[in-house]
């Protein structure tokens, strides 16, 4: 039996966070809902939750996101809305979503995955190598900043915070003379000519989860659990299941440079891994396939290879 669907006036309320990358988000979600059921625009509401990680004064501030409270500075206020029932469904970028939720909700529709590579940006540099000796380059990712310095350790690195929109002012403004923004972000608004050129992961191995878009849901509803069935692309589940686990195995957080990639390859799901020293002075990585459906257990595995090759004292404490 079919679930009771939204209606005007009855809508499905989704919840984001009110940034342009993050309404494009909810937007595609509702897009894809709308097809899956052929409903109106009008059957669905936007729901804007502000969140701590929004916070203007903390982002002109351009603090490290661990100094204020992780990730779930962008996904809290979120989930309380949630848990109370005054939204309905939570639209999350999944590189930014803890490894584990909180009780009561479930995380277990994926949107099909965009571009997972990172993007060079910058007014003066036409790729990573062409910038000087001694140029700035503006990163909020501990990942990002430990794979630049072990890559271009002459570059000044320096916290660089905020949207798309408030990162290219900042460089106009000559804050940095270069960032990295990810490719499926910028695809989604509409601005890919922002990049200067995309990094190839071999190069640079994105964050785990990158490009992808998830949707919580409160674990009882089962209405909106059937609602979201149809739009939820099981390649992008499988990868970020083993993904996902890698980095719940190294207790991943915004402590120290973990990045990691899995791909289905025919009949088999390969996955790189990578965790860094924060100053980029050491690096060490680990492959490995397995069947799609065994991608949890492949990322614990990998995720153990590198703890045992770890020196004590290469992970940052929490």
């Amino acid at each position: 039996m079919a679930p009771v669907l939204p209606s005007p006036a009855r809508p499905l309320r989704i919840g984001t966070r009110g940034s342009p990358l993050a309404l494009a988000q909810a937007h595609e979600t509702r897009d894809r809902l709308m097809a899956a059921w052929s409903l109106p625009a009008d059957a669905f509401e936007i729901v804007v939750i502000r969140t701590t990680g929004d916070d203007r004064s903390l982002i002109e501030a351009d603090r490290p996101l661990k100094e204020i409270g992780g990730k779930g500075l962008f996904t809290r206020e979120i989930e309380e809305a949630l848990l109370a029932g005054r939204i309905d469904i939570a639209v999350h970028s999944m590189k930014d979503m803890p490894t584990l939720q909180p009780p009561g909700l479930v995380l277990d529709c994926h949107l099909p995955r965009e571009d997972v590579r990172d993007a060079f940006v910058s007014p003066l540099a036409a790729g990573l190598a062409d910038l000087p000796r001694g140029a700035v380059v503006g990163s909020s990712s501990l990942r990002r900043r430990a794979q630049l310095a072990h890559r271009r350790p002459d570059l000044r690195l320096v916290e660089f915070r905020g949207n798309v929109q408030t990162r290219m002012r900042k460089l106009a403004d000559g804050v940095a003379a270069a960032t990295f923004l990810a490719m499926a972000g910028l695809n989604r608004l509409g601005l890919a000519h922002v990049a200067r050129s995309p990094i190839s992961p071999d190069e640079m191995l994105p964050a785990v989860a990158q490009g992808a878009i998830g949707v919580e849901r409160r674990a009882d509803d089962r209405r909106a659990a059937e609602l979201l069935a149809p739009i939820h692309d099981a390649p992008t589940g499988l990868r970020l299941a083993c993904e996902r686990a890698f980095l719940a195995a190294l207790d991943g957080s915004c402590q120290t440079p973990i990045a990691g990639l899995a791909e289905l390859d025919g009949g088999a799901l390969r996955m790189r891994g990578e965790i860094l020293r924060p100053d980029g002075s050491e690096v060490l990585s680990a492959a490995g396939e397995a069947a799609p459906e065994d991608g949890p257990a492949l990322g614990r595995e990998l995720a153990e290879r590198l703890r045992s090759r770890a020196a004590p004292g290469f992970f940052a404490p929490a």
